[in-house]
């Protein structure tokens, strides 16, 4: 017999033995929600967004969105850390604005 078939024969019995291995462990009807299955709060989109976009009209939105990021409330929900980072970097973004704005206004027109 050749070097090839011989691992041929050798790879169909391991498929054929294969087959009778594997069981079904749970039935697809018993099927547990995981726990990212839940939508998130504030219309499906989350904290973190929701608070980056309405903070747009109330910026102190955005800071209490850094203060839960910082907080690590991200951690109960992986899904959150993107919008509350979004919103973290706004309000860090937004006190910069307002910083120049206060020094230009003070030094520039007294």
């Amino acid at each position: 017999m050749k070097q090839a078939s011989r691992h041929y024969s050798a790879i169909k019995d391991a498929m054929a033995r294969g087959k009778k291995r594997y069981t079904l462990v749970k039935d697809v009807d018993d099927m547990e929600t995981g726990a990212y299955d839940k939508p998130l709060p504030c219309f499906g989109c989350g904290i973190g967004w929701f608070s980056f976009l309405l903070g747009f009209m109330f910026p102190f939105l955005w800071y209490y969105a850094a203060f839960l990021y910082f907080g690590n409330y991200y951690r109960k929900d992986p899904r959150e850390r993107a919008g509350l980072a979004a919103s973290a970097i706004t309000a860090m973004g937004f006190s910069l604005v307002l910083l120049v704005i206060f020094a230009f206004r003070w030094f520039y027109y007294p």
